[in-house]
């Protein structure tokens, strides 16, 4: 079964397991989020899905949205008033306590902001992002604004990490986010604690956001896993 497959069937169950009509939605990025986001689309224009407004955390996932007819919303409309359901996204990594890495695809600011907003929290994915540590294997994500990019390199690379600048493709040059800041991926020699580091990382002047999710400073945060495998099952490893 190719990986697309996989992860359709991941993005289906997560959709039908969790979404109802009526529902304030939040929508990630990157090619398994999108599509769950084609799913609730189709499932809307069929009139199964009524009444959802949604949140979207990339041009890419509104794009998207429009094609679909999805309303979409900013977190700080009056409609839903910074607070969401439900959201749906994918994960570059992980690990066996529902901890992620993120922003594989660039996106994990806005991303990070609308999981942290909604009310539950749900993940697709293949079982090839099943890690036993964060960031070692699949580099971390930092958006960093164009004016600190040295300094945060230099001040990870003291620390024993491997900093590159994530470079575009199909066009010159590094990567710009959908905020205008710049991108680097830090890849850890050693195991690193995700909860610390998520906070360590973000105290580094110039970083406006890194790519470990393991929840909001005194709020539990207990993501749904729906993890493809490659013998045609779908796994939901629900949070504690």
């Amino acid at each position: 079964m190719d990986a697309k497959k996989i992860k359709e069937m991941a993005a289906k169950k997560a959709v039908d397991t969790l979404v109802k009509s009526g529902m304030k939605l939040g929508l990630g990025s990157g090619s398994t989020a999108i599509l769950a986001v084609s799913y609730i689309g189709a499932l809307f224009k069929e009139g199964k899905l009524k009444n959802i407004i949604t949140v979207s955390t990339s041009f890419q996932t509104t794009m998207e949205c429009e094609k679909w007819g999805i309303p979409v919303y900013s977190l700080n409309s009056g409609e839903i008033n910074g607070s969401l359901d439900l959201a749906i996204d994918g994960a570059d990594e992980i690990d066996p306590k529902n901890r992620l890495v993120k922003g594989g695809g660039g996106a994990l600011l806005l991303e990070k902001i609308v999981a942290y907003a909604s009310s539950y929290y749900a993940i697709v994915a293949d079982e090839t992002k099943l890690v036993v540590n964060l960031g070692v294997k699949f580099p971390v994500p930092l958006e960093v604004i164009p004016e600190a990019r040295v300094c945060v390199k230099t001040t990870l690379e003291k620390l024993g990490a491997e900093v590159t600048i994530r470079e575009a493709v199909r066009k010159a040059g590094p990567v710009i986010t959908d905020h205008g800041n710049l991108l680097l991926d830090v890849r850890f020699r050693e195991p690193v604690h995700p909860s610390l580091m998520e906070a360590e990382l973000n105290r580094l002047p110039g970083v406006v956001e890194n790519g470990f999710f393991t929840g909001p400073s005194g709020r539990p945060f207990f993501p749904d896993i729906f993890i493809g495998r490659q013998d045609g099952t779908v796994d939901r490893l629900e949070r504690s």
